[in-house]
């Protein structure tokens, strides 16, 4: 079941919508020095419900900042932040650092740890599975795996929806839940979403399709199931007790000499106020907590 443009840029719109997002920054600030008292955030999905969150509650004691939140993909982030179209770059490894194949460096920037997100498989709820192995969901992501009854679900073609290169969903499912196995992006039942929300809406309204997301978008509401790896379920819980191992760190990405605003915006968010309240309501874990 492919995906079409139009399906995928409803999605988009409704998950900027649902979190009260603006999606205008690149026309408005590319080609332009973004003033010292504005936060301008692109970059990961992943990290949209947080970082969006923050924003909301930084305005309250800082109004005079004007803050504009966007997501697409985590390589958006530092890569906005490169051109000066952002401030910061939310990103879903640090890509300061770290090598990720097929994917630019920015040794120039500075990586600021906010969050660990626990990431899942899921379904349908509707779809009767609820645990895949490592071999299992490896074999469906390659293609050596494409009907639901050979992996204990319904006789029916498995619709695999993944994620484009440069989304920091794919590098943490593909490092952590693969095993370092890179995704088939090709095939009849492969499609594309272009956002975790997209993803969201794409699985859920499909009783045959499987997916990877965070668990900040599975909620009684979402319609999705999180499924079982290797018999341990996707929680909070199971990640801090280092019984479930498909997780990563979140970044926020900037420029070395940030303003003050956006530093004190970064702090904000690394505050044990917000690490302890609002960022374990939205199913993140505190960066101190993970030992």
């Amino acid at each position: 079941m492919k995906l079409t443009t139009k399906k995928l840029s409803i999605a988009v719109l409704s998950t900027a919508l649902a979190f009260g997002v603006s999606t205008s920054y690149t026309k408005e600030h590319a080609g332009a020095a973004i003033d010292k008292n504005r936060i301008v955030i692109a970059g990961s999905t992943a990290l949209l419900p947080l970082t969006n969150q923050a924003s909301k509650e930084f305005k309250k004691s800082n109004p005079k900042i004007k803050i504009s939140v966007s997501g697409s993909s985590s390589i958006a982030g530092p890569q906005a932040v490169t051109k000066g179209s952002a401030t910061i770059g939310a990103c879903d490894w640090d890509a300061t650092t770290e090598k990720v194949t097929g994917l630019s460096t920015f040794s120039s920037l500075e990586a600021h740890k906010i969050a660990v997100i626990p990431f899942a498989a899921v379904v349908s709820k509707n779809n009767p599975v609820d645990n895949l192995s490592t071999s299992d969901l490896t074999d469906i992501y390659t293609g050596k795996i494409k009907n639901w009854k050979e992996v204990g679900g319904p006789d029916h073609t498995i619709n695999v929806y993944t994620r484009s290169v440069g989304s920091g969903t794919r590098v943490n499912f593909e490092k952590k839940a693969l095993k370092g196995e890179d995704i088939k992006d090709s095939g009849s039942n492969v499609s594309k979403a272009a956002s975790s929300g997209a993803m969201k809406t794409s699985v859920a309204g499909d009783n045959y399709g499987i997916g990877y997301i965070d668990l900040a978008y599975i909620t009684p509401s979402s319609g999705l199931k999180a499924l079982k790896y290797n018999g341990v379920a996707a929680t909070v819980a199971n990640v801090k007790a280092k019984k479930y191992p498909v997780w990563g760190y979140g970044y926020l990405i900037t420029k070395k000499n940030v303003s003050d605003a956006n530093m004190k915006f970064i702090k904000f968010m690394q505050s044990s106020k917000f690490q302890n309240k609002s960022l374990k309501s939205l199913k993140f874990i505190p960066v101190k907590e993970m030992k």
